[in-house]
């Protein structure tokens, strides 16, 4: 079974905020939120992923970015390889594009949204990031 790389955003906005959206029900974890972001195309930087994939869905242009970490999950019929960046700043407004709903959360509140298991060392680790 291959590994599927995916580029992962963590948006923060002045407030730490950070920036969620529901995966689509057809989509493999549907229903559950997640960070945006997206699969890292062959021969794809992994900046040049995260830029395509967060102008893709929200509409933004990033800028200063900052590496958070990797998690690698295997959830049985899927191995992920998430490469977790915080994006500090952006041009633009963060936007729907893909009809999907968004939320701005506090780091604290995130583990009130129901993720996908790869996602739990992200909410993790933006709790300890950005403490009361």
């Amino acid at each position: 079974m291959s590994v599927v790389h995916v580029a992962v955003g963590v948006i923060v906005d002045s407030a730490h905020n950070v920036l969620i959206t529901r995966r689509a029900q057809s989509a493999h974890q549907g229903g559950l939120w997640e960070f945006p972001g997206g699969k890292v195309e062959a021969g794809e930087s992994l900046l040049a992923a995260l830029t395509r994939e967060l102008q893709e869905e929200l509409g933004i242009v990033i800028g200063r970015t900052s590496a958070l970490l990797e998690i690698h999950h295997d959830y049985g019929d899927k191995q992920v390889l998430l490469d977790v960046h915080v994006v500090w700043d952006y041009s633009g407004e963060a936007r729907s594009l893909e009809n999907q709903p968004m939320a701005w959360v506090s780091p604290q509140a995130l583990t009130q949204y129901a993720f996908p298991a790869a996602n739990a060392g992200i909410v993790i680790a933006l709790e300890n990031y950005f403490p009361v």
